[in-house]
């Protein structure tokens, strides 16, 4: 007798295990399941690694760096890398390279999650309200989500900061600020997937309060593509808080980030290039690292299905 074969596979926006995936057995939990997933992403790995230890190194900065940054050696003006007791180099003010480079980490680091949490609070509750309540709320939700994305976001960011003036706090508010309407939209397209479901009509119908059912059932459900997204937020923060420094729009000297480095490097850049590869290679992989990252947490996210036989 023929075998019938298996129905042909149809995609359904979910993960398939794979042989190798089978052998480990059925995880007992989501979690698990997760991290056997996250494992297997080797590259994000590194990258989730890598961005943990830059962490700790910005944390600890003040206890790492050899020198004093904003300490001014005019004898010793850009130093070479590994001379005149420079392990990087000095500025043109004679400042340590590598003591700056620490304490600017910590800036850098600071400033995009200042940004994201902007980006956060004000994007995450109007896409759940407006897409769980929907007509004239999601109207008028999407109008606003809309008037702020038809203009280029770092020309927006560049507008507001000139208006608010300079610094990292107002720059970081600007780059939130052109960034919430994306997570609003990924928000709210999610939510008007979750909010047909059979558990979200069977809470309303037993007289769940909104405010509840958003909560606890809609808000967990739209986690998984919110924390891929927040990964790529925190890159182009990253990127757009350098644009701003480097255009003398972040943050305030003597203050240092890896972007204002930048900016003053630039100018010595003949003299000596490691004032701007140093900070230029520290920014370059931090984002390719919150980028691959975003990658890894997207391929371990999703649902699974198994191949049946």
């Amino acid at each position: 007798m023929t075998a019938v074969p298996p129905p042909a596979e149809r995609w359904t926006g979910h993960v398939v295990a794979d042989d190798a995936d089978e052998d480990l057995g059925p995880p007992r939990s989501p979690r698990q399941r997760f991290w056997r997933r996250f494992r297997a992403q080797r590259p994000a790995v590194v990258a989730a690694v890598f961005l943990v230890l830059l962490t700790l190194v910005a944390v600890a900065a003040p206890l790492l760096a050899p020198a004093d940054p904003d300490d001014q050696n005019l004898r010793e003006v850009l130093a070479a890398p590994g001379s005149a007791g420079f392990l990087l180099g000095s500025d043109q003010f004679g400042r340590d390279v590598l003591s700056r480079m620490l304490v600017a980490g910590r800036i850098s680091l600071l400033a995009a999650a200042e940004a994201v949490g902007v980006a956060v609070v004000l994007g995450v509750p109007l896409g759940l309200v407006g897409a769980y309540l929907g007509g004239r709320v999601d109207r008028w939700v999407v109008r606003l989500s809309d008037a702020f994305m038809s203009f280029p976001p770092l020309i927006l960011a560049v507008a507001i900061v000139a208006a608010r003036g300079p610094g990292l706090t107002n720059a970081m508010f600007a780059v939130g600020l052109v960034t919430a309407p994306r997570l609003l939209r990924l928000v709210r397209s999610s939510v008007l997937a979750v909010r047909e479901e059979t558990f979200i009509e069977a809470a309303r119908s037993i007289g769940t309060p909104t405010g509840r059912i958003i909560r606890r059932h809609v808000l967990p459900n739209v986690l998984s593509p919110l924390l891929v997204q927040l990964s790529l937020v925190a890159a182009f923060a990253m990127l757009a808080e350098a644009t701003l420094s480097f255009l003398g729009l972040g943050v305030v000297p003597p203050q240092a980030s890896w972007g204002s480095m930048l900016q003053e490097g630039a100018r010595f850049v003949s003299l000596a290039p490691h004032l701007v590869i140093f900070p230029g290679v520290a920014i370059a992989v931090t984002v390719l690292a919150f980028n691959v990252l975003g990658d890894g947490l997207r391929d371990s996210l999703g649902r699974e299905i198994r191949r049946g036989s």
